[in-house]
């Protein structure tokens, strides 16, 4: 318990600092960036807050169109595989003064072969962030995204439990770095 407590109270300050290190009013643009061994590609923009809050979009170009089982997807197109997007379906504070945990629920995506015609939730990607000095880096894990269907009991925003994670193994993913600066 005096662990968990610990790790949470580094994680506020952490948050804190980048909530303090903005003047009162002011908003910062970062970029959020997916790399491998050989690329570096910009997929979303954060528009940081001095009072924690932040505004979540991603970047068009990065993105094409696609219907997968039933339902729209922006995927990011590879020669193997494609990166697709999957907006968080329920009620998210995008508010990073308690933690990077909500930025984390706007960064999922689920991989899918190139050929594939559906999708595969079991198939989930989730990036662990912590901080990097100025910075944001996250670290690949596997899920199972199913766990996603079933909305989360009243006043619970975060279902996504560590159980449910699995670090992945970076050289089974062409773009297994998340930078955010």
């Amino acid at each position: 318990m005096a662990f968990m407590m610990a790790r949470l109270a580094a994680a506020a300050a952490a948050a804190a600092a980048l909530t303090l290190s903005l003047p009162a009013g002011a908003e910062e643009v970062r970029q959020v960036w997916l790399e491998g061994s050989d690329v570096r590609l910009a997929i979303a923009e954060v528009t940081l807050r001095n009072d924690g809050t932040y505004e979540f979009a991603l970047v068009p170009a990065a993105f094409e169109n696609h219907f997968l089982s039933m339902r729209p997807f922006r995927c990011i197109e590879g020669a193997e595989r494609h990166l697709c997007h999957v907006p968080y379906p329920y009620a998210i504070s995008r508010d990073l003064s308690d933690g990077l945990t909500d930025l984390e629920y706007d960064l999922l995506f689920v991989w899918k072969g190139a050929g594939e015609y559906g999708i595969n939730m079991w198939n989930g990607m989730y990036w662990k962030l912590e901080r990097d000095d100025d910075r944001f880096v996250g670290v690949l894990h596997e899920m199972d995204m199913d766990a996603l269907s079933v909305p989360p009991p009243d006043g619970e925003m975060r279902p996504i439990r560590p159980a449910i994670l699995t670090e992945a193994d970076p050289d089974d993913h062409p773009l297994p770095r998340l930078v955010v600066e």
